[in-house]
């Protein structure tokens, strides 16, 4: 006897949907560029209808902020496992450096990160995204770990944070113009390391 498959609920259209459009809209936006993909070509890309995609989302900037927010996600995973807790701070920041530049090289990531996001979203709106869901929140935690361990001198977090994402950020634009991860990570790990110099003097004091 066949039994028949069990349906889907719901939600789990729902899902697939929703998956559905966001991966048919990132490939377009790579592609193509956000100001040249249409809503109707996503909507055929994904096989859904018009009004499919205006239920998950209330426009194609919507839809593209959610494109955003995913790939920071998968970001802020790959450096959050390359430099767990537990590991020294100053090598956590190395690691997480690294993971970081690597997986800035999936393809289109850059370009809809660090260019395309900038335009569409605003530069509040993209660190708003980084710092909820990409790896700017993983860096704060690292420079805090760092300073509190002594590892570093104690300046304000956020800030130091946020310069050390742009050095990032600019690393990986570099890459993805030809420059050699590695040439890029070995600059990255100075930077660190510069931060990290013995700041004790003769006496046995910290040096800020």
């Amino acid at each position: 006897m066949q039994v028949p498959p069990a349906r889907r609920s719901n939600r789990e259209r729902s899902d697939t949907t929703r998956q559905a459009l966001l991966g048919a809209a990132r490939a377009l936006f790579v592609a193509r560029g956000y100001a040249e993909t249409a809503t109707p070509d996503i909507v055929a890309a994904a096989g859904v209808t018009r009004g499919a995609l205006y239920h998950h989302f209330e426009d194609k900037a919507a839809l593209f902020r959610a494109v955003v927010a995913a790939e920071f996600e998968a970001v802020a995973a790959d450096i959050a496992a390359a430099a767990p807790a537990a590991m020294d701070p100053v090598a956590a920041l190395k690691s997480g450096g690294a993971a970081f530049l690597a997986a800035m090289q999936a393809e289109g990531r850059t370009r809809l990160l660090l260019l395309d996001a900038p335009a569409v979203l605003g530069r509040a709106g993209v660190d708003e995204l980084d710092e909820a869901r990409g790896g700017l929140n993983e860096l704060q935690l690292g420079v805090e770990a760092a300073i509190a361990a002594g590892r570093f001198p104690v300046v304000p977090a956020r800030p130091l944070a946020l310069l050390l994402s742009s050095a990032f950020d600019r690393a990986a634009l570099a890459v993805a113009d030809g420059e050699a991860p590695a040439t890029m990570q070995t600059v990255i790990e100075a930077v660190i390391d510069g931060l990290a110099a013995d700041r004790t003097d003769p006496a046995g004091t910290v040096r800020l």
